[in-house]
């Protein structure tokens, strides 16, 4: 006879973006190597323990273990069980999440490249979520530890209902210094914050430029404009939960410390589509780059959008974008063909074409010099060598 198949009880909600990532990793998992029995029945996050788990004699869990009354009915069963949440540190369960240094560095890189000086974070009430915590104080020390002073949202008091609240954002957007850029801890904020900045006149992006996290493509499309987010790739996440949950299912020692990973990369939209800089000639040849770079035109065809000359030009761009215009050229483009390697199968031909390199010989050669790893290995690997490696900003062409 054929082993049984584990049984395994999926406790994630269906509510949110990043409770469904995590549910396409585990599915994704089941199907290459598991055949697991899963029981699993749509929730939402924070809903009560289901009944049925006091009696179910299964063989692993994997939960988003929010408050303790999951927690107990959870561990009461006494089966291996990874945690897909990390609200409680005191579990003694192994944790998977985000690595929200991450998240913070590459929200607040992204404001800079736009030119970006002033920054502000809007959140949750302290204390309500740690990992909202976390994305907030990890932001506030990138935006410091540039010398620059970070504005927290910290008008809760008076946050009695949905109205007030949109209300006091709008008065806290009004006071903050223009143009602003603005992390916020999750895509329902950045919603909210759009949605401030409308009722208060404020343009986005010009006025105030907006960054979510966790990329709901329906809360990202619902916002006016288009929310830029982060995203932190759930489904890797729910894959590598399902990996570990299926190891100690047949008797490996969990892991004592959790495991947080890297989030996977920014989705530009037009929240954030802005060049913040007051020297109008930079500014022109920076939107001129980021208008044309893939099209295919050449430095000079930039650089002619400004009466200056190269030497002076090129001084302004690296003291306001930290890029020289030949860097800025070759960011925009590789930026393109990250998207393009992580979302299609193109070939490195079609991929080179389309973000504006002439030859795929040198598209893969300036992609391995910026980057550290071949296009080929980065589509493969997004977040292994590659994922740790930075982009130079201004290595030479």
């Amino acid at each position: 006879m054929p082993d049984r198949p584990k049984h395994v009880a999926l406790l994630i909600e269906t509510s949110r973006e990043y409770g469904r990532g995590l549910l396409r990793g585990v599915t994704r998992f089941h199907h290459e190597n598991a055949s697991w029995s899963i029981y699993f029945k749509p929730q939402g996050l924070g809903e009560p323990p289901p009944e049925w788990l006091r009696s179910w004699r299964g063989d692993g869990i994997l939960a988003r273990i929010d408050d303790r009354r999951m927690a107990e009915r959870v561990l009461s069963t006494g089966l291996p069980v990874v945690d897909l949440r990390g609200a409680l540190a005191d579990l003694g369960v192994p944790s998977i999440g985000v690595d929200n240094r991450s998240v913070a560095k590459i929200a607040f890189e992204h404001l800079l490249d736009r030119g970006l000086r002033h920054f502000a974070f809007c959140g949750v009430p302290p204390g309500k979520n740690r990992f909202d915590d976390q994305r907030s104080e990890f932001f506030r020390q990138e935006v410091e530890a540039t010398g620059r002073p970070c504005h927290l949202f910290d008008r809760w008091r008076h946050w009695a209902n949905w109205e007030r609240g949109q209300q006091q954002i709008a008065d806290w957007l009004r006071e903050l210094p223009k143009p602003v850029g603005v992390m916020t801890c999750h895509d329902d904020r950045g919603q909210q914050v759009l949605d401030a900045c409308r009722r208060l006149g404020a343009r986005s992006p010009d006025d105030v430029a907006v960054i979510g996290v966790d990329n709901d493509s329906f809360l990202c499309n619902l916002a006016l404009p288009p929310l830029t987010s982060i995203d932190v790739d759930a489904e890797r996440n729910g894959f590598e939960a399902s990996s570990l949950l299926d190891r100690m299912m047949t008797g490996e020692a969990a892991p004592e410390t959790p495991l947080y990973f890297p989030a996977r990369r920014i989705v530009t939209r037009q929240s954030t589509d802005t060049i913040a800089v007051d020297d109008p000639d930079v500014a022109a040849v920076a939107r001129f780059i980021r208008d044309h770079a893939c099209r295919g035109v050449g430095i000079t065809e930039a650089l002619a959008q400004s009466s200056l000359s190269r030497s002076t030009l090129t001084r302004r761009f690296k003291a306001l974008l930290h890029r020289t215009p030949i860097a800025q050229l070759t960011h925009v483009r590789l930026e393109h063909a990250r998207q393009l390697l992580l979302e299609t199968q193109l070939p490195m031909t079609a991929i080179a074409a389309r973000c504006g390199f002439n030859e795929a010989k040198y598209f893969i050669e300036v992609f391995h010099r910026q980057v550290g790893v071949t296009p080929g290995s980065f589509r493969r690997d997004p977040l292994g060598q590659a994922g740790g490696a930075e982009e130079k900003r201004d290595a030479p062409q």
